[in-house]
């Protein structure tokens, strides 16, 4: 059972998945936190529902309100991470820490140009084969225990375009100002695209610091779970009392 001053806990998966993507993470911190994980506007349950920043901020809080413990520690993954960063900056009273994972690059300039094009060459390629790509790559890169219930919740290719179309450019270190809470700005240390800003994040938040999980790739919470729940529950066992 979690302790009284347990700091909330919820998830925010990164582009295609779904909640299912902490599942390992769940399953590690329940017995000591109140934790939670999201399907995002789009995506999972909420496949039918239009994306947008602005929902997926409300869906987060939403998640926040439902444990009933105060503001919450958000861990958010790429997407999820700046879903997480416009999240801090509309709900501020709602947010005790935040982690940022493999989301510390700006999406603005030379760097976004790739994503703009996968994000419109998605559509063209039908879903089916999209799926399969994805359950082959992730049951070859992961063990089945791993990534079984990301499979399980699917891909939402379909909302990809209409999602990185409105982070592509929107996001730099300067949103870091709209943080009202510490920060761990946790990376893969083989992500070299999306760690590529991380020291002008962290030194754009007077609280942020980085910490890398060795060996790891963009997806460091399947590379290595224990390793990244562990950095999680240091963060969050060392978050600042709740005021009262």
């Amino acid at each position: 059972m979690a302790a009284a001053d347990a700091p909330p806990i919820v998830f925010v998966h990164g582009t295609r998945f779904s909640a299912g993507q902490w599942s390992p993470q769940l399953a590690a911190l329940q017995a000591d936190f109140p934790v939670t994980a999201v399907d995002l506007p789009g995506h999972g349950a909420r496949s039918a529902q239009p994306w947008s920043l602005a929902a997926a901020s409300e869906v987060i809080a939403a998640a926040v309100d439902s444990l009933d413990r105060g503001p919450a520690l958000v861990v958010g993954h790429s997407l999820g991470g700046y879903a997480a960063l416009e999240f801090a900056r509309r709900r501020p009273e709602l947010l005790r820490g935040l982690v940022l994972a493999g989301a510390s690059a700006s999406t603005s300039g030379a760097w976004a140009l790739p994503y703009r094009w996968v994000a419109g060459l998605v559509p063209r390629i039908p879903a089916d084969r999209l799926t399969r790509w994805n359950d082959r790559l992730l049951r070859r890169l992961y063990p089945p225990e791993v990534v079984a219930a990301t499979i399980r919740g699917g891909y939402a290719f379909h909302t990809l375009p209409a999602a990185w179309g409105e982070v592509l450019g929107r996001f730099d270190a300067g949103a870091m100002r709209h943080v009202d809470a510490p920060v761990l700005i946790l990376n893969g240390e083989k992500d070299s695209v999306f760690r590529a800003g991380e020291k002008q994040f962290a030194r754009a938040h007077p609280h942020a610091r980085i910490e890398l999980i060795p060996r790891a790739r963009h997806l460091a919470n399947f590379d290595d779970p224990e390793a990244f729940t562990g950095a999680v529950r240091r963060f969050a066992l060392h978050l600042p009392a709740r005021s009262p």
